[in-house]
């Protein structure tokens, strides 16, 4: 008789040891680990300029911008690397993870757009701090906002050529498509 090796969901704990002594980058989504591959030019490109945008808007503000090195663990004790995120509560992270972000961002690529739309725009709703997650295609200027009303009602909007995205904090800030693309 052949014994099927059955294994076990990687913890909260055994993931963040294992992560901070790894050279490669995962993901812990369901006690399952996934390994992030490189982006491309264009990818990097277009996160950089929202990082960089975010970062000059929020800090004025105490905003903290992330660019995809940094964790964000959502309710469920799933672990992602989203693209770019904003943090305006100092509380909202520690040293290695943040898990109170009020903007999320994912850049699509081939190979992660239908997770980023999927799975992953479910699981950061139900960040209570998440004011909005942006899905930002790579290959056109198309930006998909999706925020969170004041009654908690989630929306989505589709947004392309010259239009701005309003940004939920630092309040009143908008990005447009034009900065975002710049250079791509």
């Amino acid at each position: 008789m052949a014994h099927r090796s059955v294994r076990r969901p990687v913890t909260e704990q055994e993931y963040l040891v294992f992560e901070e002594a790894s050279d490669v980058r995962h993901e812990l989504v369901g006690g399952e680990l996934y390994a992030m591959t490189g982006a491309s030019a264009r990818h990097n490109l277009i996160a950089g300029n929202i990082y960089r945008l975010l970062h000059a808007k929020g800090r004025p503000h105490g905003c903290r911008a992330f660019i995809s090195d940094f964790k964000l663990r959502v309710p469920s004790g799933d672990f992602y690397y989203p693209d770019v995120m904003l943090v305006c509560d100092p509380a909202g992270m520690d040293d290695r993870v943040a898990h109170a972000p009020c903007l999320v961002v994912e850049v699509t690529s081939p190979s992660t757009e239908a997770t980023d739309r999927r799975e992953k725009g479910p699981s950061y709703r139900t960040i209570p701090s998440l004011g909005a997650y942006l899905v930002v295609d790579q290959e056109q200027r198309h930006v998909t906002r999706h925020w969170r009303d004041a009654t908690g009602q989630w929306w989505t909007e589709e947004l392309l050529g010259d239009s701005a995205v309003p940004l939920p904090c630092p309040f009143g800030a908008q990005l447009t498509l034009d900065e975002i693309y710049e250079d791509t």
